[in-house]
């Protein structure tokens, strides 16, 4: 089938939302379609539209809907327009009454559905791979990746903030990965780094790169607002680094209800308690560690690739000319 993946990030783009869409492009080329991404439908021929953000890819969902009436539409729910804007924006809500099936990104994210569209929402974890050789801990420090552009909803510095209130004795540092979306971020992290030997902040390095980083710390922090299903640690399982997180619905869909890391939102003691408690308390830290390789199976590509097989058969309701599906396979969640 011919396939439009819209995103509301650029090509180029190290935003989360093109992360997602040229992954995805890549799994669905590899099950034989015909896969196209842009940042908006302009006409383009396609059987399927795949829209990334409700609201933001609002104007792609409705025009494709009332110039495709036959044509298939998925709508990726992908974070702030799950928690933030669906609540409060028509724009939003009207693109989810459009879409023939919805996607969320982590088991808890039906929840927060209107009760009467739950039953076309499908759950489809995002995959990620580490490097192929995981480079080595730094032995001088335990260091602990912040994995995150530089907004509001990543509450970016609380791990920062959390580093200060370490004891003096503490070896852990923070390396913080992400662009600084504003000047007064920018600002605000030039000034941590000043006034805060344990905090580094390495800007928007190549995927790449920032993997590599993130592959050789001890320690992922999710400190986020809100989350739909946070690629950072779906890339941390990836790797084999543990996680500490907010207690966001987000992260709870992704590592479950009793795991033992999170903090509140906001909460710069509880995450400094907990920093603290990783580093001291060696049965806490291969209880992380352990439950996070059991949850890296979640994350693998054949599996999200797999969901979105079985997703396009199910849409279709017939066998599709797809390589690996010879015939159709009920949906059931990844989770």
């Amino acid at each position: 089938m011919r396939l439009l993946i819209v995103t509301p990030a650029p090509k180029g783009s190290r935003k989360g939302n093109r992360i997602t869409a040229d992954r995805w492009a890549h799994l669905l080329r590899q099950l034989g379609h015909q896969v196209a991404t842009d940042e908006a439908f302009r006409d383009q021929p396609c059987d399927v539209l795949i829209g990334l953000h409700a609201r933001k890819s609002s104007a792609s969902i409705r025009r494709y809907r009332a110039m495709r009436p036959d044509g298939r539409l998925i709508v990726v729910l992908t974070g702030t327009d799950l928690y933030h804007d669906l609540p409060q924006s028509c724009t939003a809500q009207r693109s989810i009454e459009l879409a023939d099936r919805l996607v969320v990104l982590q088991a808890r994210a039906i929840d927060a559905l209107p009760r009467r569209l739950q039953t076309k929402a499908r759950v489809i974890v995002q995959s990620a791979v580490g490097p192929a050789s995981r480079p080595a801990p730094r032995k001088d420090v335990i260091e602990v990746c912040v994995l995150g552009h530089l907004r509001p909803v990543k509450d970016p510095f609380r791990t920062a903030l959390a580093s200060r209130r370490l004891p003096t004795e503490s070896q852990i540092i923070v390396s913080h990965l992400g662009a600084a979306l504003g000047p007064e971020m920018e600002r605000r992290a030039r000034d941590e780094m000043l006034r805060n030997p344990r905090y580094r902040w390495l800007g928007d390095l190549p995927h790449a790169q920032a993997l590599r980083v993130l592959a050789r710390s001890r320690l992922l922090v999710n400190s986020s607002k809100m989350e739909g299903g946070a690629n950072a640690i779906c890339e941390a399982l990836a790797c084999g680094v543990p996680v500490l997180s907010s207690r966001i619905a987000g992260s709870i869909g992704l590592l479950g209800d009793d795991y033992l890391g999170y903090f509140e939102v906001g909460d710069t003691m509880e995450l400094a308690t907990l920093l603290s408690r990783f580093e001291t308390d060696t049965a806490f830290r291969e209880q992380l560690k352990s439950r996070c390789r059991v949850l890296a199976r979640i994350v693998e590509p054949k599996r999200e690739q797999a969901a979105w097989r079985r997703l396009l058969v199910e849409l279709w309701g017939h066998t599709l000319c797809v390589r690996g599906a010879t015939a159709y396979e009920p949906f059931s969640h990844l989770s």
